[in-house]
């Protein structure tokens, strides 16, 4: 559960609270038990990163052989919605091609005279197109990604567009789908060629991983022998979300994978953007800030509000379902990463909603 808003404490600099044996690190060492068997962080600001750390192993079993560390790749699950889509759908809107308050059904074939067509893409980003909440693409649509997306398509809306914010991977989905139409290429290489590349994001890019890869990467639920998937086996470099993994593994609302590295470059560049990118300052301005109009949660595009914080603040969060988190705060000039292998372990979030809610207080006040 969200912790009540309050004043924010004035918080340490980045790299105070990133020292060898310093608040973040006691932090997690108290708490991670009750979360995961492992974690991997980092905080900084415009200049990059300013600290960070490891401890544990990947996970349990063979797994427990091998100790997270500065190079371990997460299945970021939805943080995917910001470090793929969101920057590629940016560069779209400069470039005057997503326009954000125009149905999208006026300027996408396949959306007009669809359910759909009468959403935007700001409703999509923000979480208040009122698409219906759950995915079951399997059991509604079949496992055809052509059959999927042309059911997401035409599925009637959950409510009229624009009346509640309410979280659901099927308006990343469709919002993917959007911008791989407009720009012409699938997100994986949209992602790669304009957002993880200039940004020197090297270990980051969508699975399926190769055995080196996997190698490294945290594990995450064991799933049905399908789609790379060894029966009884835990996902390892394949994506846990099973939307993406019916969508061939790229999809906007989950796929990617990265290091805490790789992220703290990517958050960087939200706080100083490098001259060229295609999506750049103004994206990331207006992204961060309260676009919902007072319905709650308040959200961005694509981020959300942090919790315990007052929009006004400008601190923006957008977890991962597989136990990842990423803060930024153009405000403070700072950001942090924290990354856990929960899922692994089990679906009991409160201690991981516990320890994110401290780690962002220590933080960012």
């Amino acid at each position: 559960m969200d912790e009540p808003t309050r004043a924010a404490a004035a918080p340490a600099p980045p790299a105070v609270l990133a020292a060898p044996g310093g608040e973040l690190e006691r932090l997690i060492a108290t708490r991670l038990p009750a979360v995961g068997s492992g974690a991997v962080w980092a905080v900084g600001d415009a200049g990059g990163h300013r600290g960070g750390g490891s401890t544990g192993a990947l996970g349990r079993g063979p797994y427990g052989r091998s100790a997270m560390g500065p190079d371990t790749l997460f299945d970021l699950a939805s943080i995917t919605k910001v470090i793929a889509l969101w920057p590629c759908a940016g560069a779209l809107h400069r470039a005057g091609r997503l326009p954000l308050d125009t149905p999208v059904g006026d300027y996408w074939p396949a959306a007009a005279g669809q359910p759909t067509g009468v959403v935007t893409a700001r409703q999509l980003l923000t979480h208040t197109a009122g698409m219906p909440l759950r995915t079951r693409f399997a059991e509604l649509y079949g496992r055809g990604r052509a059959a999927i997306l042309a059911g997401v398509l035409a599925a009637p809306l959950h409510r009229p567009p624009g009346t509640a914010v309410e979280y659901t991977d099927r308006a990343a989905v469709l919002l993917g789908h959007l911008v791989e139409e407009l720009a012409g290429a699938p997100l994986d290489v949209l992602a790669e060629r304009q957002v993880w590349q200039p940004l020197g994001m090297a270990a980051t890019r969508y699975g399926p991983l190769g055995p080196a890869g996997a190698a490294r990467t945290a594990p995450t639920e064991a799933a049905p022998p399908e789609n790379g998937a060894e029966a009884g086996a835990a996902l390892c470099g394949v994506v846990h979300d099973p939307s993406a993994r019916l969508l061939g593994g790229v999809s906007g609302n989950a796929g990617a994978f990265s290091t805490a590295h790789d992220l703290g470059l990517f958050l960087t560049a939200l706080l100083d953007p490098p001259a060229g990118l295609a999506w750049g300052e103004g994206w990331i301005a207006e992204s961060l800030r309260e676009q919902t109009g007072g319905l709650a949660p308040a959200r961005g595009l694509s981020w959300l509000c942090a919790a315990g914080t007052d929009p006004a603040e400008g601190t923006f969060v957008h977890y991962g379902f597989t136990g990842t988190g990423i803060w930024i705060s153009r405000r403070l000039g700072r950001w942090a990463v924290l990354l856990t292998n929960k899922v692994h372990y089990d679906r009991d979030f409160q201690p991981l909603t516990d320890l994110r809610n401290a780690f962002r207080r220590a933080v960012f006040g």
